[in-house]
């Protein structure tokens, strides 16, 4: 999930670079939101994993 929001972020420089102003805020966008996505899943999961296991 990480990988699809830096690719992304790449594809929004490109676009912003190039003048493709729209095309560059959609794809800044997806990239935000995938990003927080991958945040809050690391966040869980790393809670998760802290826990003990249950006997």
């Amino acid at each position: 999930m990480l990988r699809w929001a830096l690719t992304f972020l790449v594809i929004a420089i490109i676009a912003g670079l190039l003048g493709f102003t729209g095309i560059a805020g959609a794809a800044a966008g997806i990239a935000e939101i995938l990003f927080v996505l991958f945040l809050i899943l690391f966040i869980v999961f790393l809670i998760m994993g802290r826990r003990q296991p249950r006997a």
